[in-house]
Parts: C-alpha cells; sequence; structure tokens
C-alpha cells in the first residue's frame, strides 16, 4: 500500500459512496425538478432512481450514461482510482450495458496533494478501464478543499437487455452478487484499525468490475439489476420495491459478509452514512423483534462499488446463481425474495 505524505482519507469529511447525499434529502432536492416525460427516446430518466440514463438510438441501440464520484475512501491513491473507476463503471452494467468509454472527474486540494499522487489517482482509474476494455477519453479538473474522483462513463446495450431497478416480479428470488461491509472497513481505516488483510479483501472486493451484470442482462429471467451502493443493502432494496410496486424480503442470516465485518461493526465502526440512511427509509423497512443495531447497520452499511442486486425467475436462481459464481464473483448468494405486497422492504426473523 502506497501512502502518501497526507493521508487522502483526513482530507475528506466523508469517503466513498459514504459521502452521498442521504436518500431523502436527494428526494427532496428532486422534488421539484421538471419532468422528462416530452422525451421519447429517454427510456430511462430520473422517476424511478435507476443507476443511469438509457436513450433509445434509431437502430434499436440503447446508449447509458452515468456519472459518479466521489471523496478518498483509501489513502493509496492507486488505489483510490481504482476503486473510484470500478464504482461509476457499475452503473453502466447494472443496466445490463457494455462501457465503451469513460471521462474523468478529478478535483484536487492542489496546495495539500502532491503532483505524483494525483498522477497515481488517474493511474489507477485508467487501469481499471483498461481492464473494461474502455479509454478514458477526456476529463475535467478543478481545485477543490476536499479530493474527489471519479468517471462519466458511457455504454451500450440491446433495447430488450435494459435491465432496471423496477422491473422486479412477485416470486422472484433476489440474489447478491459481493459482500458486505465496505463502509465498516472505511471506518476502521479512518481510525488505523483495519487490518492489513482486512485493507486487501476490501481493495478486492471493490475494485471486482461488475461486468456479469452485462452477461445476466441476456437472460430473460433476469429480471430487475441494480448496484448495491451508498444507500446500503436495505436502501437499494427499497428502490427495486418501490420501482415494482412490490414487497422485498431480505433473509439476514442468508447475506455475504467481508471477513471482519461483523466483528468490527460490534466494536462501534459505523460510519455516517448509514445512521443517516436509517433515518431516512425505516418508515419503509420492517425489522424483526430483537435485531440487534450491529445487524442494522449492516443492512445500511453503505457499499462503495458494491455488488449487484438481482431479482430473478424462482426456477431460474439456482442456474443464475451458478453463472455468477463462475464468472468470478464466489461471495454471490440468495439473500432474499420479491412478494406482492406494499413498497416495502422486510427483514426477515432469523
Amino acid at each position: 500500500m502506497n501512502v502518501p505524505l497526507v493521508r487522502l482519507t483526513s482530507l475528506a469529511h466523508g469517503g466513498g459512496c459514504g459521502c452521498k447525499l442521504a436518500p431523502s434529502v436527494l428526494q427532496n432536492l428532486l422534488a421539484d425538478q421538471p419532468l422528462i416525460a416530452p422525451y421519447k427516446q429517454l427510456l430511462v430518466g430520473t422517476e424511478t432512481g435507476d443507476d443511469a440514463a438509457v436513450w433509445q438510438l434509431d437502430d434499436g441501440t440503447c446508449l447509458i450514461a452515468t456519472t459518479d464520484f466521489f471523496t478518498p475512501v483509501v489513502d493509496d491513491p492507486f488505489d483510490f482510482g481504482r476503486i473510484a473507476a470500478t464504482n461509476a463503471i457499475s452503473d453502466v452494467y447494472a443496466m445490463g450495458g457494455k462501457p465503451i468509454f469513460a471521462l474523468a472527474i478529478l478535483g484536487i486540494p492542489v496546495d495539500k496533494i502532491a503532483p505524483e499522487t494525483v498522477r497515481d489517482i488517474l493511474k489507477g482509474g485508467s487501469a481499471v478501464c483498461a481492464a473494461a476494455g474502455i479509454p478514458v477519453a477526456g476529463g475535467h479538473s478543478i481545485d477543490v478543499p476536499e479530493p474527489i474522483y471519479g468517471l462519466a462513463v458511457i455504454g451500450i446495450c440491446k433495447t430488450d437487455e435494459v435491465r432496471r431497478n423496477s422491473g422486479a416480479k412477485a416470486g422472484d428470488v433476489l440474489i447478491l452478487t459481493k459482500a458486505l461491509g465496505v463502509g465498516v472497513y472505511s471506518a476502521a481505516i479512518k481510525k488505523n484499525a483495519l487490518t492489513p488483510e482486512g485493507y486487501s479483501e476490501m481493495v478486492a472486493t471493490t475494485t471486482l468490475l461488475n461486468k456479469v451484470g452485462a452477461e445476466l442482462a441476456k437472460d430473460p429471467a433476469v429480471h430487475a439489476i441494480t448496484d448495491v451502493t451508498g444507500f446500503g443493502l436495505l436502501g437499494h432494496g427499497l428502490e427495486v420495491a418501490r420501482g415494482s410496486k412490490l414487497t422485498v424480503v431480505i433473509n439476514p442470516d442468508a447475506l455475504p459478509l467481508l471477513t471482519q465485518a461483523t466483528a468490527l461493526v460490534q466494536q462501534g465502526f459505523v460510519t455516517g452514512a448509514s445512521i443517516r440512511n436509517w433515518a431516512s427509509y425505516s418508515a419503509d423497512v420492517k425489522l424483526p423483534a430483537g435485531l440487534p443495531d450491529w445487524q442494522r447497520h449492516l443492512l445500511t452499511d453503505p457499499q462503495t462499488s458494491g455488488g449487484l442486486l438481482v431479482a430473478c425467475a424462482p426456477e431460474r436462481a439456482g442456474a443464475i446463481l451458478q453463472t455468477i459464481t463462475a464468472a468470478g464473483y464466489p461471495a454471490a448468494r440468495i439473500i432474499g425474495r420479491v412478494e406482492a405486497g406494499a413498497p416495502e422492504v422486510w427483514v426477515a426473523a432469523a
């Protein structure tokens, strides 16, 4: 791990997807935005909180566009660049698309960070883009008080392969492709409490591209996909419930977790974003009696560059899980189901 003279995480009030606006704040800010209905080729906009915008081209191909950036979640500049780029590209995969190019977004406090540190951030982002098979074709940079880095990413897919977070059907099985606990690990990093093994585990999962999303979208048994990031599993599960007008049920005992996540969260390593997340959407989440706070914090834990939440037909769930695992996602698990009912999330009793 290459730690610069000034710790990148010390220059930011939050880190990674944990610095996103709380769901309730974002909803309030977007409340009076103009309607997009006149644009008939805009297949996906802001109406359901999806991962990216989708525009229908004349030849049956869709253009996917997204942007994502955040403050440092780790101190190693190269790793920060890799994590931020992986997270940004994930939005395209979550819509069922294939990325084709990216633009860099860079904000740097130029009086606090050495040029070689900035170069390493950019190199990390470029390395991940190369792994995804796309160029960084340009970008924009500004001088700001806190460091930020990310990408605007453009992708393509066929019209019938677009996958939204609102397409789940009653009876669907839910699959999560990556382990939870990234926010807990980032809180531990802030206090120098994460072991080297934990750091390696965190970087491995946050730099694992969600490429499998583009393959899953070719399967008609896959009805909805979204990536689990700053709002936590409950927040993004609730977006699926609201968009699909169904109830999402999560089995907490089935969740894949990073190896040190339970121990760390029980020691109090919780992000402020986890607390803000729960305050934002607790009214639409039903918890079983006696669920300990530490377990709830894992459910609301902000995931930087998290996995995909996939809703699929129950008769195909086993085969789809095998496909995901074989594609390089060993933590993938069946974690719940979708039922007819109010647009809520229910956490099942142990």
